[in-house]
């Protein structure tokens, strides 16, 4: 049987009922209909489908259309052709893709159904009269299959509605059965999933939103992240778009650019392709008013979120679904939004699982713990969330403990989230309380080194604070960040604001306009030992250069704006006269051009100021032993570097686009920890110390520093160098040639003229935009060269044979590009776009060669190679017809389709084949595989003219089997983008059987016309076959039993 990953049939139904209507139909099919609503399953129904001798297509398509199909067997089922005919149908999907079947034997023996024997079989012999042999052996076979499907038996059952009620709960637990285990231990989480899939309506075509509406902390993200995991496999796009009010600031009615970035993130997800650039805010209709997708929108809280990311319904295709979840009920009465589910809390018994579950790890209390337990979840507000955490915080404990915690529950408890929360942190130490304070205020979602190290002066042990936070469920641990909950951080904070009624007096300053009011009268105490300022929250700004003085227990300072906020300018009037000794300065567009002269740099771990006005730091040499980080960028006044000898511990300098700055000082040579430096767009760098070994570095991003003549040798253990876009000319093979380390290397630009020395363990290699007008021997010798890129190299005339292990080559835009050499396998991706003067030899070599991915070059007409062409963009293969017999297809195709861009827009397009078979029973077509390759293409290098796109792919997943019933394959292609697709063509290939290869690497024969054979040896099997006209093409398939393909089907009836 097929994996059940192969079907990408739309699914409209979650049952598809077969019966005798009149055995069954108005009692005991009428129950179960009723239970199935009930539990929101979507059953097909065929009251108003005029039923004739064969099924028709309607009720073939249900049959496709069903996740489920139930075969109803009563004594007269088999009376009916009509049933018979679903049977096989249903068997079919069975064997096709998995589709779940399930039996009831209504009044029925199996033994009868299997054997066809008794009243059954009787009934069966004489509908199959005046029926051929070939049609009773199918329906023969078809029953004795499904008999062998164990199922219920209402001979078993005394009471048939206990059966009905059974059935429904089956039907519903395998309908959920793909929902991630993740969500398995969620009390009530799947009556909330099933009720809200029945609002979404699937069956429908109709583009659909709807909205998931509750209290904070109810589980609104919960229930729409176990919706996406079931329904995720059944769309090929789909998006989830979860945490906008951490990632994303609230969204003003004229801010476009903030409408920008969503609609980017948006495509970026459910594209998959991290570089999706877009131009526009029709972005997202463009790319996706015709494709069928599944998106979630988590926890919106300002309805242009909603616009920027899903406007109207014609933004997306047909059969489309969008789910958004707010706390806030105006985000529902968005104008497409067709109907809402509101999340309301869980009953009493459902809380007291929820709390069992959290502190007992199982779904009732402990003997003896069974009043408290109630009482306990009771006082929690039957709030998830808080019965969550305080579970957790009583795990273990003994039966007094909990008897303590229900009096400060009953005595705090004044129904707001942040009191019941508080249970929680009370059982904290006061070292843990600690910490979570500064995680909620200042730490959240930050990496859990960073903040080890930023707080490894105090006595906080924070790893393992940090597990006991996660155990009582106070912070996740992700990827190696620690994530509060916001419930649980505004817990955090609210604590904070209690500590005094006076702002200067509390640990931490977060809220804005106390910030300026105490930075602006100068209130500060030692109490403070954090800020964090979010400067999009106010207008214009000052303060003195004494704003700080009084906090001389200062050490975290964060000053910042959050992405595409407004500008604003916060203005120090004078020279800062004093800093306390921080160990975290955050400061995005500082005013004045130096830092005081006062400031202790001493305990600095990160100093972080972008777009900032200074045009110094520091005089002298400072003690620099903590510092670990510096970012700089878009600093544009920043003149100098100061002495960096003490930063013996400093791991990343980012001075990228400081265009002020002319020099890298010699200083740098202590920096031995050093990994990464990043210089990106200095444009006016011209001195870089040489001679040096920075024995950490590995990465050093030199690009479009266009005054930069020297090699930057300064490391001889870097993994990735960047050097585009500068002077350098050539590289000095008496440097390269001891970095044994460099994998990637980026050396594009017109100013290099020659190469003569590549460090030898490179694995990819830019060259583009270079005067090279050959490919460098050094280049050719490289054993380990993965991707080679030299795009728009314009006086590259030829390619020469390179290394065995290359995969990707981009080698678009070269102008005068005539010749290239074979290629090795495996070779993954070629691309020649815009490469007008390859001569007929070259693109031979480059079509014929075999890819994993694809091949795009020049051209206007299918090579002959393609032995089935036509126009446009759909091909017509026939299929042999040879009575009862199915062949096993382990088959490649080859696919060649000519690309004519037809208007200025996006240079990116997506090529998608559906594969369809067509037959006897199979006239409308049934959808067996799909197949898509994007390909992105920069905007300056868009395609000019006719291209060849080819590409090759398997036929079918493996182990699947075609009937013969299907007498053609259509092949539909379609491009989406500015092209058209102008003609098309296909090549059948065949793997050859595994014990004729002799290594692992994969062969194939050619399956063509001979005279059309282009196989070369090597690269594909040399034997091409000859196909002649006649009897309906079974000699065209010839091969299939030449290879043992082709079988004979079983018609044997099992006993």
């Amino acid at each position: 049987m097929a994996s059940s990953s192969t079907r990408t049939q739309i699914m409209k139904y979650h049952v598809f009922p077969s019966f005798h209507g009149p055995d069954v139909r108005r009692k005991f099919l009428s129950h179960l209909y009723y239970h199935f609503a009930s539990k929101g399953i979507t059953t097909f129904k065929d009251q108003e489908i005029k039923r004739g001798r064969t099924i028709g297509p309607e009720l073939k398509q249900a049959i496709r259309e069903s996740r489920i199909s139930i075969v109803v067997l009563s004594k007269n089922y088999a009376s009916s052709s009509w049933c018979l005919d679903e049977l096989v149908e249903i068997l079919k999907c069975k064997e096709a893709w998995g589709q779940i079947v399930m039996t009831i034997f209504y009044d029925v023996d199996p033994s009868n159904v299997r054997k066809q024997i008794g009243d059954f079989g009787r009934a069966f012999e004489k509908t199959c009269e005046r029926k051929t042999e070939e049609e009773k052996l199918r329906w023969s076979k078809a029953l004795t299959d499904v008999a062998n499907i164990a199922g219920e038996h209402s001979l078993n059952w005394d009471e048939e509605a206990a059966m009905v009620e059974r059935i429904a709960r089956v039907v519903s637990n395998r309908l959920n059965g793909t929902t991630s285990r993740d969500f398995e231990d969620m009390v009530g989480l799947q009556a909330h999933v099933t009720k809200v899939n029945t609002l979404l309506c699937l069956e429908y075509d109709e583009v659909k939103m709807i909205g998931i509406w509750g209290p904070a902390g109810i589980g609104k993200t919960t229930i729409a992240r176990a919706l996406f995991n079931q329904l995720s496999t059944d769309f090929q796009f789909k998006c989830f778009m979860g945490n906008l009010k951490g990632n994303y600031k609230s969204i003003g009615v004229d801010d476009y650019d903030s409408k920008f970035y969503l609609q980017n993130q948006l495509l970026s997800k459910i594209l998959n392709q991290n570089d999706v650039r877009i131009h526009h805010l029709g972005a997202v209709k463009e790319w996706l008013q015709d494709k069928r997708v599944l998106i979630v929108i988590d926890d919106v809280d300002d309805l242009e979120q909603l616009e920027a990311l899903a406007k109207e319904p014609s933004w997306f295709g047909s059969g489309s679904r969008v789910i958004v979840t707010s706390k806030d009920k105006k985000i529902m009465k968005a104008p497409w939004a067709s109907i809402y589910y509101h999340v309301d809390y869980p009953s009493g018994k459902e809380a007291l699982e929820i709390l069992c579950m959290s502190a007992f790890k199982q779904r009732s209390p402990w003997k003896g713990f069974e009043e408290v337990a109630v009482k306990v979840a009771k006082l929690c507000g039957n709030l998830p969330l808080c019965l969550s955490v305080v579970g957790s915080s009583l795990r273990g404990e003994s039966k007094h403990e909990w008897k303590l915690q229900l009096n400060r529950l009953g005595t705090n408890l004044d129904r707001k989230i942040e009191d019941v929360l508080k249970v929680a942190y009370e059982k904290l130490s006061k070292k843990e309380q600690v910490l979570f304070l500064h995680i909620a205020c200042f730490f959240n979602t930050a990496h859990i080194n960073k903040v080890t190290t930023l707080l490894a002066d105090s006595n906080l042990d924070v790893r393992n604070g940090l597990k006991i936070l996660a155990d009582k469920y106070l912070v996740h641990i992700t990827v190696g960040c620690m994530v509060m909950h916001p419930l649980v951080q505004q817990l955090g904070r609210h604590i904070v604001l209690e500590q005094s009624d006076e702002p200067e007096k509390r640990q931490f300053l977060i809220e804005a306009k106390e910030i300026c009011d105490v930075l602006a009268n100068e209130t500060g105490t030692g109490s403070v030992i954090g800020i964090s300022f979010d400067m999009s929250k106010i207008n214009e700004f000052s303060i003195s250069g004494r704003a700080f003085e009084g906090m001389r227990n200062l050490r975290f300072l964060r000053i910042y704006r959050k992405p595409f906020s407004k500008e604003v300018t916060l203005r120090i009037q004078e020279d800062m006269k004093y800093l306390p000794r921080l160990r975290l300065l955050l400061w995005e567009s500082f005013p004045r051009k130096r830092l005081p002269s006062t400031f202790r740099l001493e305990c600095l771990i990160a100093l972080i100021m972008p777009n900032s006005k200074l045009e110094k730091l520091w005089r002298g040499i400072e003690p620099l032993a903590s510092l670990r980080k510096v970012d700089l960028s878009f600093s544009d006044k920043l003149k100098e570097i100061p002495n960096l000898s003490n930063a013996t511990n400093l791991e990343i300098l980012t001075l990228q686009y400081c265009t002020s700055l002319v020099e890298l000082p010699s200083s740098i040579s202590n920096l031995h920890k050093l990994k990464t430096l990043m210089m990106l767009g200095c444009k006016r760098l011209k001195v870089v110390p040489t001679n040096i070994n920075l024995a950490s570095l590995e990465k050093v991003n030199m690009y479009q520093c266009s005054q930069l003549r020297m090699f930057p040798d300064i490391s001889r253990n870097i993994k990735y160098l960047y050097l585009g876009n500068t002077k350098i000319k050539e590289v000095p093979p008496s440097i390269v040639e001891n970095w044994l380390h460099l994998e990637e290397f980026f050396m594009d630009g017109r100013r290099l003229k020659k190469l003569t020395s590549v460090p030898p363990n490179v694995t990819l290699l830019d060259l583009s935009y270079t005067e090279i007008e050959r490919i460098p021997d050094c280049v050719i010798e490289l054993s380990g060269l993965r991707t080679l890129r030299v795009q728009y190299c314009r006086k590259l005339v030829s390619l020469p044979d390179l290394s065995r292990s290359l995969e990707y080559l981009y080698a678009n835009n070269c102008g005068s590009l005539e010749r290239v050499c074979s290629f090795h396998d495996p070779v993954k991706l070629l691309m020649f776009h815009n490469c007008l003067k390859l001569d007929e030899e070259a693109r031979r070599e480059i079509i014929q060669q075999r890819v994993e991915r694809f091949v795009l070059l020049p051209g206007k007409k299918v090579p002959a190679e393609f032995t089935h062409k036509a126009e446009k963009n759909s091909i017509t293969i026939p299929l042999p017809a040879v009575g009862e017999e199915t062949f096993s297809m382990s088959l490649r195709y080859k696919a060649c389709l000519v690309l004519s861009p037809v208007e200025e827009g996006n240079p990116n397009f997506e090529i998608t084949c559906r594969l369809i078979s067509r037959g006897l029973i199979t006239r409308g077509g049934v959808l067996v595989n799909k197949f898509r390759h994007r390909v992105v293409i920069h905007s300056q290098a868009k395609i000019q003219t006719e291209h060849l796109f080819i590409y090759y792919d398997d036929l079918f997943q493996e182990n699947t089997c075609l009937d013969v019933i299907a007498s053609k394959i259509l092949l539909e292609f379609s491009c989406g983008g500015n092209y058209n697709i102008v003609e098309c063509g296909v090549q059948i290939l065949m793997k050859e059987a595994e014990s004729r290869c002799s290594s692992k690497v994969d062969y194939f024969e050619t399956i063509g016309n001979s005279n059309h054979s282009t196989a070369r040896e090597g690269d594909y099997g040399a034997e091409a076959v000859k196909f002649s006209q006649d009897e309906n093409n079974k000699s065209r398939w010839g091969w299939l039993r030449k290879f043992g393909l082709w079988k004979k089907k079983r018609t044997e009836v099992a006993l």
